[in-house]
């Protein structure tokens, strides 16, 4: 099934289901998907070969010219972004400047649009990294993922290329002290000729769990969009049931965004 690619540094703005009026920021390879999760719903499609298009990232100062490029000229027409979200071909976090791009990315909304915030969508696999978790708790918006709080189901839905715990992940989530929103995406269908379901009630009744003792400022959760690597084979969960399980989350407390 078809998937996409962006082909651009900074592209938008685009209207985001999640996040509003959102200028996208991509620190990875405009014609290669680089990231350490090869997930089966990805839009970007399958992850191929990530070490060969690691040369092909583009430097801290091309993205910085970029940025400021692009905010001026928004600047100029009075079109003022409601976020600045750092997304793309693949993981950011993986770019080797990743924290001093936030820096940057922080000095030029402070320049051109103060009240804009800042967003990382990440898979949150590098957030044992000092410096990495440094600059996620400067962003406006630290948006992490959490599929499911089994490695089995992580292991299916995400097909990680390193090596993950659930349990020491969800721990590392503990770590942000509430500044983190987590972003979950349900599905079913079937991969390699086996049914996968996120949505069971013992996954959701564990996932809860996990939700409960992260305590995140906020969940966004939603559903397939777009084409996927697996084609037909994946199906979006309806907006009633996604509608359920975030009744079950602001039943803790905790505020929740539906996007079917």
């Amino acid at each position: 099934m078809a998937t996409f690619l962006f082909d651009e540094i900074i592209f938008g703005p685009v209207k985001s289901r999640r996040l509003g009026v959102s200028l996208g920021i991509n620190l990875l390879p405009t014609k290669k998907k680089i990231c350490n999760f090869n997930c089966i719903y990805c839009e970007c499609g399958w992850t191929r070969n990530i070490e060969k298009a690691v040369s092909c990232l583009p430097r801290r100062e091309e993205v910085y010219k970029a940025l400021d490029f692009k905010l001026s000229e928004l600047n100029k027409k009075s079109f003022a972004p409601d976020v600045i979200t750092f997304a793309g071909n693949g993981e950011p976090t993986l770019h080797p400047d990743f924290p001093g791009i936030i820096d940057d990315s922080i000095t030029l909304r402070n320049k051109y649009f103060p009240k804009a915030r800042i967003a990382v969508l990440s898979n949150a696999t590098t957030i044992s990294n000092p410096l990495i978790k440094a600059a996620l708790l400067k962003v406006d918006q630290n948006i992490l993922k959490l599929d499911s709080a089994f490695d089995s189901t992580i292991k299916i839905h995400n097909q990680p290329r390193v090596d993950i715990d659930v349990e020491e992940f969800i721990n590392r989530l503990i770590g942000f002290n509430g500044k983190v929103i987590i972003q979950t995406l349900f599905l079913r269908g079937i991969h390699n000729g086996k049914v996968i379901d996120n949505t069971t009630p013992v996954e959701i009744t564990e996932w809860l769990k996990a939700i409960e003792r992260i305590k995140p400022s906020e969940v966004m959760i939603y559903t397939i969009s777009r084409d996927t690597p697996e084609g037909s084979r994946l199906n979006k969960i309806p907006l009633i049931e996604l509608k359920g399980i975030a009744a079950l989350v602001e039943s803790m407390g905790i505020r929740t965004r539906v996007s079917g």
